[in-house]
C-alpha cells in the first residue's frame, strides 16, 4: 500500500501468526531482493477496552518506531477493505498512544494527537524549551569548507521531529543535512528532519528524511510536525495545504493543548504471499 508514495507491507496478524526479526524485516523492505517498502506495518489485536486495533510499525532498517501518519490512513483502509472493521471510525493503539482514523470516500483522515513540545518527551537533549533551537554541524571533514549552523524547530508526533526552514525545498541539502541530523547527539532516539519551502500562511512544500529509512515521497508525522512548528513561529495559520513529493495532505492543529488532524489518500498497489 501507499499514502502519496510512502510505502509500505501491511500484513494481517490477526488470522495468522506473526513473529518478524529484524533481518526478516529488512529482506522484506529490500526493494531488489525483497518487496520492497519504506515501512512495515502489522495488523494485531487489541487487549485495550473501547480499542480496535493494535497498530506496530516497522522501520525498513528493521527498527520498531512509535508513529507514522501515511501508514495509519492504509491502516485503516485495509482493515476495513479485508473485512476486519466495519466502522467508519477506527481507534487504534501504537507504542505512542491511541490514535482515531476517519474513513470519508477516497480519503482517511487521521487525529494524530496532542503533539509534544517539552525537549524531555520529543525527546531532544537541551536544557531549555524553546521555538528554535540551533545546531553546529561539522563540514564533513573537507577543510575548506566551514562549519554549517543550522537552525530548527522541534516536536513530538508520537515521534520526534526536526524542522528546518529552507527557501527552496527543491534545492535543500536533505540527503546531507538529514543524514547527519538524524543521527546527531542532541535526538537521543534519533529524529525524523524535515525541510519546509513556506508559499504562504496556508501552503507549504515539505520534504522530510526519515529515521531509518533515509528520504522519503512523503512523510504524515512529518508534515504535522513542520505545520505545527510554522504555528508555533508565527508563519502559518491553522489549516495548511502541505505538498510532498508524492502528493499533498491537509493539516488542521487550533494549537497548543490541541489534538493536530491530518487528511489524505491511502491506495492499496496489489498483494501476495511470500516464504520466510
Amino acid at each position: 500500500m501507499h499514502g502519496l508514495g510512502n510505502d509500505f507491507v501491511v500484513i494481517d496478524a490477526i488470522n495468522q501468526s506473526v513473529e518478524l526479526s529484524a533481518e526478516q524485516i529488512r529482506y522484506l523492505a529490500d526493494r531488489h531482493f525483497g518487496i520492497g517498502c519504506d515501512q512495515l506495518l502489522l495488523v494485531e489485536r487489541s487487549e485495550k477496552q473501547g480499542i480496535d486495533f493494535h497498530y506496530r510499525i516497522f522501520n525498513a532498517d528493521g527498527g520498531e518506531v512509535e508513529q507514522c501518519g501515511n501508514g495509519a490512513r492504509c491502516f485503516a483502509r485495509f482493515v476495513r477493505d479485508k473485512g476486519l472493521c466495519d466502522k467508519n471510525t477506527i481507534r487504534v493503539e501504537t507504542r505512542s498512544g491511541d490514535l482515531i482514523l476517519m474513513l470519508e470516500n477516497d480519503q482517511v483522515e487521521v487525529n494524530m494527537g496532542i503533539p509534544r513540545h517539552d525537549p524531555q518527551q520529543i525527546p531532544l537533549d537541551v536544557d531549555q524549551p524553546g521555538i528554535e533551537y540551533r545546531v553546529t554541524l561539522p563540514a564533513d571533514g573537507d577543510p575548506a569548507v566551514a562549519d554549517c549552523i543550522v537552525r530548527f524547530g522541534a516536536v513530538s508526533i508520537g515521534n520526534p521531529h526536526a524542522v528546518l526552514r529552507v527557501d527552496s525545498v527543491a534545492s535543500a541539502p536533505v540527503e546531507q543535512l538529514g543524514r547527519q541530523l538524524e543521527n546527531h547527539p542532541l535526538f537521543p532516539q534519533r529524529a525524523n528532519i524535515g525541510f519546509m519551502e513556506i508559499i504562504d500562511r496556508g501552503h507549504i512544500r515539505l520534504r522530510v528524511y526519515e529515521r531509518g529509512a533515509a528520504e522519503t515521497l512523503a512523510c504524515g508525522s512529518g508534515a504535522c510536525a513542520a505545520v505545527v512548528i510554522g504555528i508555533e513561529q508565527q508563519r502559518l495559520d491553522q489549516q495548511v495545504q502541505v505538498d510532498l513529493p508524492g502528493g499533498t495532505l491537509h493539516i488542521n492543529w487550533p494549537g497548543r493543548g490541541q489534538a493536530v488532524m491530518m487528511s489524505g489518500p491511502a491506495v492499496t498497489v496489489f498483494e501476495g504471499e511470500i516464504n520466510l
